[in-house]
């Protein structure tokens, strides 16, 4: 029997674990974090439970497919709950848009922005459907190792202007500011600028469309600890709070690892998880072709970081949904605040989550769980001291969403943490803090992404946000089929 590691049990590292141990490969799964879920972390405080991210589950099918490898339904392990309306969208100005995926609810609210838009926005989706089929069923789960593999997929790249930004496409199809906005920020949550990432992400607007948008009863957490119980039935092996400090390799190929306890293993293949220039920087220290890609990963646009205020309240909030969008008084300004300037702006916009609108078991009795994030600048364009800065932005965030939203939130808080980029490159070994590594530009996609498979070690490959196809649910768990694909035919 073949025995392989993976490194990190986040979602890209569960889903590549399940996959090996369903092929019959023994497979073990190290996680330097004391709970499974990289990412996906969460916390139990004062009675709350504060999931860390992400909690937008779309693509259920796609998680549901790692089940059906062996037969199971995840409905063994994990119960998804639907989230409605998707998010509800906020301006300063107290416009408000309610997103789903109800045809005729979402064109009354298009028409209520702007009547003129409703024809653009069915063109939109037109578009959205041709580049989720190409982008997403197409390539989604299928390894570019090669530039002629890229090659191939360029004339359907081409005829749909991927050069473009999501911003620039979704502006082609409507014109009223707000609803540009309303269907571009997706690409937020994978990391990427609307501004400048390839109009190929617009496919996420359709993702949502069909798939929906959906909640794991107990939260995310739950999600994660449902992978676990699927992997250790499948007979897999998972070690947690021990982290890989040293991947050994010999000549062209890795032969073991070990972890900070002493703990060796020698293995046929090694897949990491982990952050991208970590796994090469840090982990294969002594292996000359693998510093060479750190260096040159090291000079590549990394995504932002995040800055999240997690708060639990007395009282719930039957009129406050599970996920709302701040949007602040700018929005391209803002954008290159964060992704060009490396500038914490006195303006910002949120994302409010408030679990407990869909799972009141989330918050004691009576009570409700929150958390706000903010998009910030990742370390590298903005080396500050957040420990000075960060309880400044809290009170700044919780301010805004008092005045949105929560006229006495001072009054009921009961607890409530802050989460901040520097928290992110410690728990994480995330390069510069980002919360998505590589920026989904087109020139850091596909391709021009961090390859599955190394192209100089030959058994060592990569799963998650760093490698194909990107960051978020979806992303990470088509890399772990595209990742499994190429390991089950290199070894058995």
């Amino acid at each position: 029997m073949k025995r392989v590691a993976v490194i990190g049990a986040g979602f890209g590292g569960l889903a590549l674990a399940i996959r090996l141990q369903s092929a019959g490969i023994e497979t073990t799964l190290i996680e330097a974090r004391d709970k499974p879920g990289g990412r996906a972390y969460h916390w139990e405080r004062d009675g709350f439970t504060f999931d860390a991210g992400p909690t937008v589950i779309t693509a259920p099918d796609a998680l549901a497919e790692l089940w059906q490898l062996t037969g199971r339904d995840i409905s063994e392990d994990v119960k998804l709950l639907p989230v409605m309306p998707f998010y509800r969208l906020s301006w300063p100005d107290g416009t408000e848009f309610d997103y789903s995926n109800d045809d005729t609810q979402l064109r009354g609210e298009i028409a209520k922005l702007s009547p003129e838009d409703v024809d653009g926005y069915r063109r939109f989706l037109g578009y959205s459907e041709g580049v989720y089929r190409e982008g997403y069923v197409k390539l989604g789960h299928v390894p570019f190792l090669d530039f002629g593999s890229m090659l191939k997929a360029a004339p359907a790249l081409a005829r749909h202007q991927a050069w473009r930004s999501v911003y620039s496409m979704v502006s082609h199809f409507v014109k009223n500011e707000k609803l540009r906005e309303a269907l571009s920020f997706h690409t937020l949550l994978v990391g990427g600028d609307p501004m400048k990432t390839s109009a190929i992400y617009a496919l996420i607007h359709k993702l949502e469309i069909d798939g929906g948008v959906w909640w794991a009863k107990g939260g995310t957490n739950k999600l994660v600890a449902g992978m676990v119980a699927l992997f250790e039935r499948l007979g897999g092996e998972i070690r947690l709070g021990d982290p890989v400090t040293h991947i050994a390799t010999l000549g062209d190929r890795v032969t073991g690892l070990t972890t900070r306890s002493g703990f060796q293993i020698d293995v046929d293949a090694v897949a990491s998880n982990a952050d991208i220039v970590h796994s090469y920087r840090d982990l294969l220290s002594d292996n000359r072709a693998a510093q060479r890609t750190a260096d040159r990963l090291e000079r590549k646009r990394f995504s932002p970081s995040l800055f999240l205020v997690h708060f639990g309240l007395r009282g719930t909030f039957p009129d406050i949904p599970h996920h709302m969008i701040l949007f602040g008084p700018r929005y391209k300004g803002l954008l290159e605040d964060i992704y060009d300037h490396g500038v914490l702006a006195q303006d910002f916009s949120l994302y409010l989550h408030h679990p407990s609108a869909s799972d009141p078991a989330m918050a004691p009795e009576g009570h409700a769980t929150f958390y706000a994030l903010a998009p910030v600048p990742h370390l590298g364009k903005f080396p500050a001291d957040w420990n000075e800065i960060g309880p400044i932005l809290e009170a700044r965030i919780l301010a805004e969403v008092k005045k949105r939203l929560i006229p006495d939130l001072d009054e009921r808080i009961v607890t409530r943490f802050s989460y901040a980029p520097p928290d992110f490159a410690r728990d994480l070994a995330a390069h510069h803090g980002s919360a998505f590594s590589l920026e989904p530009i087109l020139t850091q996609s596909a391709w021009f992404r961090v390859h599955n498979r190394d192209d100089n070690i030959a058994n060592l490959y990569f799963t998650g946000a760093g490698t194909h196809p990107g960051a978020g649910i979806p992303g990470v768990v088509g890399s772990a089929k595209a990742t499994a694909g190429l390991m089950l035919e290199d070894l058995t």
